[in-house]
């Protein structure tokens, strides 16, 4: 498996099927999260995933990869009330996902942003 398949399986685990054991299978156990409000490790996110919204849904958008940086660009359906977009960088080191950055906006629907055009799915 790529990194690219690595990191695409490893999220689709985590947020579609919501499959905890994910982490211990895809993320390393020295795991680096550079999201400022959430530690380094699995822990925390074993124990979040489980409180998500019957209604929350994450839809993989564009996925593109360099050398062994992958990014996904993807929406959160009812993350915390509000649908988000977000770009989610990991890096992989020897097979397993390494590390994690992201970039997340609240979704704008097309017809009230400035230019007409959608947030997601990039067109």
């Amino acid at each position: 498996m790529n990194n690219k398949e690595l990191v695409f399986t490893a999220i689709t685990d985590v947020f579609v099927n919501r499959d905890i054991t994910a982490f211990d299978t895809y993320f390393s156990k020295n795991y680096i999260q550079h999201n400022p409000h959430l530690p380094n490790g699995t822990e925390v996110l074993k124990q979040f995933i489980p409180t998500l919204s019957i209604t929350f849904s994450y839809e993989p958008g564009t996925v593109t990869e360099n050398e062994n940086i992958v990014m996904i660009h993807g929406r959160y359906k009812d993350w915390n009330g509000k649908n988000m977009i977000a770009v989610d960088i990991f890096r992989v080191e020897n097979g397993k996902i390494a590390a994690h950055w992201d970039v997340m906006q609240e979704e704008i629907t097309a017809d009230k942003t400035a230019n007409g055009n959608p947030m997601f799915p990039i067109n």
